[in-house]
């Protein structure tokens, strides 16, 4: 235990860069972080650190603790949530990456549901699109992830996938609202609340707009799902969302689903880290996930 204490200062110091801001965050002085790190550098035989005249850089020898520090706090989290589970009182942490579709409501509501059953598990959410997602999985920034449309990342591995149509989004008083279905070449007669280039969406309709060859009037673009809605509810605009990532707002817009000849499905991807033995609270977190979005939104 007395090592986890200044692995914890070396992984404090690799992500800041600095001593002076890690000695902050952990309420202890410069001189005395130091004087941790150099004792343990002492011990293990050599150095981890590039000292720097702007701050503090892992040479290679830093990089392979760095990966073992991971390792044992990861292996030490799943320990302690494996002995709360034997006084049956499980605890621990987890930790999602998600997209900011399912940032509003859906994980939300996952959580909630768990800590009805479970108040001692806390949990962190990072919100992530596409690579950086995978990015805080391999960093051991989060457990699990729950992405659209993720690049392909060996690293990763899929633990549910589903295939989400695309809904138009738009004021229930909108000449398409209403409709099941709707054709994207009707939903392009409006000005379009248009997700950022940064959005898996995007990409999606950006590649259907192509092939439909009509033109496009913006009328707001945003990187935020939640200014794009709020937005096509002051205005006849149309604007898109997977089904899984639709709030449920009381009624405050209307949803229909894009026909599949003039947009493809995405892909709704939750997965850990591949190798990675998750604690038995994220691990248990994860399959309520899974069954859940199964249960509501059919297999895929």
């Amino acid at each position: 235990m007395r090592h986890m204490k200044v692995l914890e200062c070396i992984r404090d110091v690799a992500i800041s860069g600095s001593i002076r801001r890690s000695a902050e965050r952990l309420a202890i002085t410069p001189s005395a972080l130091t004087r941790r790190i150099q004792d343990f550098e002492q011990e293990l035989g050599t150095t981890l650190f590039e000292r720097l005249p702007n701050g503090m850089r892992l040479n290679p020898a830093g990089e392979l603790l760095l990966r073992h520090i991971r390792d044992q706090f990861a292996d030490f989290d799943r320990l302690r949530s494996q002995i709360a589970d034997l006084s049956g009182v499980r605890r621990g942490h987890v930790a999602i990456a998600c997209s900011q579709a399912f940032a509003h409501e859906l994980i939300p509501n996952e959580i909630e549901a768990y800590r009805i059953q479970h108040p001692l598990v806390s949990f962190t959410v990072l919100v992530r699109d596409h690579s950086h997602a995978v990015e805080a999985l391999t960093a051991f920034e989060a457990d699990i992830a729950m992405v659209l449309q993720p690049p392909p990342a060996p690293e990763m591995q899929i633990l549910s996938a589903l295939s989400q149509p695309l809904c138009a989004l738009m004021r229930p008083d909108h000449p398409l609202a209403g409709r099941r279905t709707v054709r994207l070449r009707d939903c392009l007669q409006f000005p379009i609340a248009m997700p950022g280039p940064g959005l898996a969406i995007r990409h999606l309709l950006q590649g259907a707009i192509v092939k439909a060859s009509m033109p496009v009037r913006v009328a707001v673009q945003s990187d935020s799902f939640e200014v794009l809605r709020s937005y096509a509810a002051r205005e006849d605009v149309v604007s898109f969302q997977i089904r899984a990532g639709i709030p449920q707002d009381g009624g405050r817009l209307a949803a229909c689903e894009v026909d599949g000849r003039d947009l493809p499905q995405a892909q709704l991807v939750l997965g850990q880290l591949l190798g990675r033995r998750l604690s038995v609270a994220a691990a248990k977190f994860a399959d309520q996930v899974g069954r859940s979005l199964h249960s509501r939104y059919g297999a895929g």
